[in-house]
Parts: C-alpha cells; sequence; structure tokens
C-alpha cells in the first residue's frame, strides 16, 4: 500500500485515502460556533495523547510502536497547551462538551480480538489523523489570521501522525488485507462526515438544517 501523505506525495493527501472532503455547511458551522470548534477541538488533543500512551501500555513489547506513540503523545499535548492558550485569549470559558458521534462510531467497529483489534485501531487513528488535516485545511480560508496561522501550523503534524498509523498497521499485516480493512473504515468514515449531525463538534456531519 501506498503510504497516503509521505513526503513528496500528493499536495493533498486525503484525496485517495478519505471518502469525501468536509462539506461546506460544516465549515460556514464552524464560523457561527468556533467556541465549541476550539473547546472540542482542545478535547481532541488530549484524547489523541490519551490514546497513544493507552497503546504503549496495552502493547508494552512493541518497541517501535511505544517510541513512535511516546513522541506522537508529547506533540498532543504541546497541541492541546496551545489551543488551550487560544481559548483564555479570547475570553471563551471553559467547559465539558458532550461527545459528538464520530469517533465512536469508529471505534465501535474495532475488532475485539487480536490481531485486528490492533490493526483497526491503528487504521482508525490514522482516518481520525488525516480528516482533522483535512479539516485544518478546509478552515485555513475563512478562519481570522491568527487561527489561520495555528491551523495552518498543524498541518504537517497532523499529517505525519496519520503517517505513523498507518505505518504501524502496514508492520502487522500484508497490503491487500491492509486495503480491506482501509476501505471498511473509509465507507463508514465518510457517512459520518456526509450525513446530518445533530450536534456541531470539530469531526462532525452535516448540520441537520442544511440538509
Amino acid at each position: 500500500m501506498r503510504l497516503i501523505g509521505a513526503e513528496g506525495g500528493d499536495a493533498a493527501p486525503w484525496g485517495d485515502f478519505l471518502a469525501c472532503p468536509t462539506p461546506q455547511a460544516w465549515v460556514e458551522q464552524a464560523l457561527v460556533h468556533l467556541d465549541v470548534l476550539l473547546l472540542d477541538h482542545r478535547h481532541n488533543e488530549f484524547k489523541a495523547a490519551a490514546s497513544a500512551m493507552a497503546l504503549m501500555a496495552r502493547y508494552p513489547l512493541r518497541a517501535s510502536m511505544a517510541q513512535s506513540m511516546s513522541r506522537l503523545a508529547r506533540e498532543e499535548l504541546v497541541h492541546h497547551q496551545q489551543v488551550s492558550k487560544l481559548i483564555a485569549a479570547r475570553g471563551i470559558p471553559l467547559r465539558v462538551l458532550s461527545a459528538g458521534r464520530y469517533a465512536g462510531a469508529l471505534h465501535r467497529q474495532i475488532r475485539r480480538e487480536e490481531p485486528g483489534r490492533l490493526i483497526d485501531t491503528l487504521v482508525v487513528a490514522a482516518f481520525i489523523e488525516l480528516r482533522s488535516c483535512e479539516r485544518f485545511a478546509a478552515l485555513l480560508p475563512v478562519l481570522d489570521a491568527e487561527l489561520a496561522q495555528f491551523y495552518g501550523s498543524l498541518l504537517a503534524s497532523e499529517r505525519r501522525h496519520h503517517q505513523i498509523y498507518l505505518k504501524l498497521a502496514a508492520d502487522e499485516i500484508d497490503t491487500d488485507e491492509l486495503q480491506a480493512v482501509v476501505a471498511r473504515f473509509r465507507e463508514l468514515e465518510g457517512d459520518l462526515i456526509n450525513s446530518a449531525d445533530p450536534l456541531f463538534r470539530f469531526h462532525s456531519g452535516v448540520p441537520p438544517h442544511s440538509r
């Protein structure tokens, strides 16, 4: 499998990995709900760090995975701190948001038995990271200068995190098997992005009123 988004690859790496681009209706909602966007983004960065550390704990004998996840978790926590500073500077009160459907729906399709559990977990993480990258890019033309600069600075790291997860999955199974797993989750991920979603979140689908 060609590792989508590798150095020297496509300018828009999600084109042949993700099933669809972010709908314009979501972008428009993001501008209306910038506070929710930033608060949910902050939460997502923390969850990404926690997920990386959970992989380290669950598979302690995989030294290369532990090394990659340790670096990735540190980067995610730096991003969490950066988003937190932006939220504070803009006077946005911290509050707990209810979870959106996106990550939960993907994780419910992860197989329970090994090695399927590990492979599916890595592929789901690869989709989440690349969707984040694609969403940052979709937002850049419409955000204010400060946020556009910040989200632009995150593109390379999200793309690299996608590659890390996909490469770890590729180390576990052969190309045809990995392609089949990616295809299974691509369809689900695309449905979540393109269908009506009752909540606006960083990874939510189409606002229901726009359907």
